[in-house]
């Protein structure tokens, strides 16, 4: 990674939050919203597959960009020091994304689950009773849920708590005048002891969380997709499609990342002077590198499956290779390795905020379809389009509320962290 130099004195800022783009956040929600409920009444079954598709897109992308604070956390990297409150912010979602889970669980049996069906029947499914029922999916998926966004926003609450403790001494008129501010900062610092002492019991108290987190995380990710997308063709399964489900969403947070980063670098003089040239080239480099490794763990699967020839085995490929999904299967690739492989390949894309930004979007666009292809086909019947455009406009719902908390978040606490802890410190004694 490039140097990078950590000022000593950051000024507290806050990204502005206009009436317009409250207005269109809110638009999008009322259109996915009410797409919703037409496509529940006109055909069920599409109407939960897109609203699971958009669910786990979107989790998945806040939950990987909150593990990028984790991993560099845990490897006490320098370079993303100006857009680590932006890591950070994707957690303000994972609330809304746990409450947008409960419909879920409550809505979804057989036509979304055909192993409930194929329990009385079929002798292979008949194995897989002890890990295919639904009680201990709906429990092992609340519990995990509840374990993984609770721990994400314990790791952010440690991460926020030194500055608005330090905003809380300066005591300024704009913070005394924000009562949202200074609601949840009297919330956040509650039992303060001091600011040296509590940035050193955050720093000690993320370390020890993080490595815990992390593993977590690949648990609580992989138990998702095994449940909501592996398990809709039951006689198929991958030991690797859990690794392959919770790098892409750590490769969703990093693109992420970079398209909010630019975006912010040209609308707020905060992030125009810390997010540099240097700072895109790391984001660059690591929306590049999981591109590629991403790829690869998909052609580790693909390839075993291809050698092995076994029927079984490939079944899934099968289904997505032929018809009416084969297009959308090679669009996949394209979106999300040759286009971000080939356009990202030099240095000079990486740094070039636009160009950045571009192709981000062109993988968290290739990412949605992936959610998209491991999900639809294996539900297809006859007949059924291969594609609604009510699929993504419910998506708009999700995308409006996940906008929002990244908009609220960073809104609500300062857009760049305050207090950077610059060496591995030795732990303090309580003052008083």
């Amino acid at each position: 990674m490039a140097h990078h130099s950590t000022p000593n004195d950051i000024p507290v800022r806050y990204v502005s939050r206009g009436a317009t783009g409250t207005t269109v956040l809110r638009l999008m929600v009322l259109i996915g919203v009410v797409s919703f409920f037409a496509t529940l009444w006109q055909n069920p079954a599409l109407a939960w597959k897109s609203y699971v598709v958009n669910w786990s897109y979107f989790a998945s992308i806040a939950m990987g960009g909150v593990m990028v604070a984790v991993v560099t956390w845990i490897v006490k990297a320098k370079w993303n020091w100006p857009v680590r409150r932006i890591h950070q912010s994707f957690a303000a979602y994972l609330p809304i994304a746990f409450v947008l889970f409960i419909p879920m669980l409550l809505s979804l049996r057989e036509d979304y689950f055909p192993w409930i069906e194929m329990m009385e029947h079929d002798y292979i499914v008949q194995k897989k009773a002890a890990w295919l029922n639904i009680p201990f999916l709906v429990s092992r998926n609340v519990v995990g849920l509840l374990a993984l966004f609770g721990m994400a926003c314990g790791f952010v609450y440690l991460a926020l708590r030194p500055d608005l403790g330090k905003i809380g001494q300066a005591r300024t008129a704009e913070e005394r005048a924000d009562k949202g501010r200074r609601w949840w900062r009297e919330r956040f610092t509650r039992g303060w002891v001091g600011q040296a002492w509590e940035e050193d019991q955050s720093y000690h108290r993320m370390t020890r969380m993080a490595p815990l987190l992390v593993i977590i995380y690949a648990a609580v990710m992989t138990m998702l997709v095994f449940d909501w997308a592996m398990s809709l063709e039951p006689h198929w399964f991958s030991t690797l499609f859990g690794g392959w489900y919770f790098m892409g969403a750590l490769w969703g947070g990093f693109a992420a990342t970079a398209v909010i980063a630019v975006w912010l670098k040209r609308r707020e003089p905060i992030f125009a002077d810390h997010v540099r040239k240097s700072t895109l080239w790391d984001l660059g480099k690591m929306t590049f590198a999981l591109a590629v490794f991403w790829t690869y763990l998909f052609f580790s699967q693909y390839i075993v499956i291809w050698y092995g020839k076994l029927q079984w085995e490939q079944a899934w490929i099968n289904t997505r290779v032929a018809e009416p999904w084969g297009a959308f299967s090679a669009a996949v690739i394209v979106l999300c390795f040759a286009i971000p492989f080939a356009g990202l390949l030099g240095a000079r894309p990486k740094k070039t905020g636009v160009i950045l930004q571009t192709f981000a979007l062109v993988v968290l666009t290739g990412q949605w379809l992936w959610h998209y292809m491991l999900i639809f086909p294996s539900l297809h019947h006859e007949g059924d389009p291969a594609f609604s455009v009510a699929t993504p406009l419910i998506g708009l719902m999700f995308l409006g509320l996940f906008l929002m908390a990244i908009r609220w978040f960073l809104g609500t606490f300062p857009a760049v962290q305050v207090w950077q802890p610059q060496v591995d410190p030795e732990p303090l004694e309580a003052e008083g």
